[in-house]
C-alpha cells in the first residue's frame, strides 16, 4: 500500500500521461479535421527522437534546443505529405466513403519509407544519450530531472495546443471543421489552408514527444509502432475526434497501466492496456467522450 500511495509513483503515471496525451493530440487533430488515419504518427515521433540524439551527439546541442528542430522537420514533412498525398484525396467527394481506408493504405507506405530511411541513415541501431539524468530530491521523493523535464514540457504544449483552440480565431476555425466539416466550409472558413495547419500542428507535436522520450529511451528505427498503437488506444478511449477526450484518456490509460503493474507485474501490461481499450468499446463504443452517431 506504502508503494501506490507514493509520489514517485504518481509523478511516473502523471509524466507517462502528458505524453500520451501530447501523442494522442496530434492523431486526433489529423483524424477530426479530415478523417486521415495517421498510422506512421509513432514513426515520426522516431523522426523527433533522432533530431535531438543527432543534435546532442553529433553537434553538442542540448536536447531542449533538438526539439525545435525536431518539431520543424515534422511539420515541413507534414506540409509535403499533405501536398503529395492527401490534398486531392480530401477534396474529391467522390471517394469521401472510403477515405479513411485510402489514408490508411497511403500512411502505412509513408510508415515504411520513414522506417527504411531512418534505418539507412542512423543503421538499425539502438541510439541514447544521457541528459539532465541526475537525481532531484524533494523531501523523501527522488525522481530524475530529464523526466520532470519531459513532465513539464509535454503538459505544457498539450495546454498550449487546447488553448490556442479554445481561444484563437485558428483554433476556433480547427474545432469547426472537426464539429461539421461541410457547414463549416458554407460560413466561408477555408478548409485548405486549415488542413496544412492541422497536419503541419499533428506531425510537430509527434516529434516533439519523440524528442522528449529520446532523453529517457532508446531510439531504434522500427521502435515506432508500439507508440502508434498507444496513440490510438487513447484516441479511442477518450473518442475519435474528442480533442478534450484525448486529455481525459491519456490520464486514464496511463493511471492503469503504471498502478496496474506496481500491483501486478510489468508482464500484464498489454492485458491491462488492452483491457482496459476492450471493456471501454462494449460499455461505450464511441469513447468517454466521442459522440453518439446518429
Amino acid at each position: 500500500m506504502a508503494q501506490i500511495l507514493s509520489p514517485e509513483l504518481l509523478l511516473a503515471a502523471l509524466m507517462l500521461a502528458s505524453t500520451y496525451a501530447l501523442v494522442a493530440l496530434g492523431l486526433n487533430l489529423i483524424y477530426g479535421a479530415m478523417r486521415l488515419l495517421n498510422v506512421a504518427h509513432g514513426d515520426l515521433m522516431v523522426l523527433g527522437g533522432y533530431m535531438a540524439w543527432s543534435g546532442f551527439t553529433l553537434l553538442g546541442l542540448s536536447p531542449l534546443l533538438g526539439l525545435f528542430g525536431a518539431m520543424l522537420l515534422a511539420a515541413g514533412l507534414g506540409v509535403a505529405c499533405y501536398t503529395l498525398f492527401f490534398k486531392r484525396l480530401v477534396r474529391n467527394t467522390a471517394i469521401a466513403a472510403r477515405l479513411e481506408a485510402n489514408s490508411l493504405l497511403i500512411f502505412f507506405g509513408v510508415s515504411i519509407i520513414l522506417q527504411n530511411l531512418m534505418s539507412l541513415v542512423f543503421t538499425a541501431d539502438a541510439r541514447s544519450y544521457s541528459y539532465l539524468d541526475t537525481l532531484v530530491q524533494w523531501g523523501s521523493v527522488s525522481i530524475a530531472l530529464n523526466r520532470l523535464v519531459i513532465l513539464g514540457i509535454s503538459a505544457g504544449a498539450t495546454l498550449a495546443v487546447l488553448c490556442f483552440l479554445r481561444f484563437s480565431v485558428f483554433g476556433i476555425a480547427i474545432r469547426a471543421l472537426i464539429q461539421q466539416r461541410d457547414a463549416a466550409s458554407l460560413v466561408g472558413i477555408a478548409a485548405d489552408r486549415i488542413n496544412i495547419v492541422v497536419f503541419c500542428l499533428g506531425f510537430a507535436l509527434a516529434g516533439l514527444a519523440g524528442a522528449l522520450i529520446s532523453m529517457t529511451e532508446s531510439v531504434t528505427p522500427f521502435g515506432g509502432f508500439p507508440f502508434t498503437i498507444a496513440a490510438f488506444v487513447v484516441v479511442i478511449l477518450g473518442g475519435l475526434g474528442s480533442l478534450g477526450g484525448a486529455v481525459a484518456g491519456s490520464l486514464l490509460l496511463a493511471f492503469v497501466e503504471v498502478y496496474g503493474v506496481t500491483l501486478t507485474s510489468a508482464a500484464y501490461r498489454s492485458i491491462l492496456v488492452y483491457g482496459l481499450f476492450i471493456l471501454i468499446l462494449f460499455v461505450r463504443p464511441q469513447g468517454l467522450f466521442g459522440r453518439k452517431a446518429h
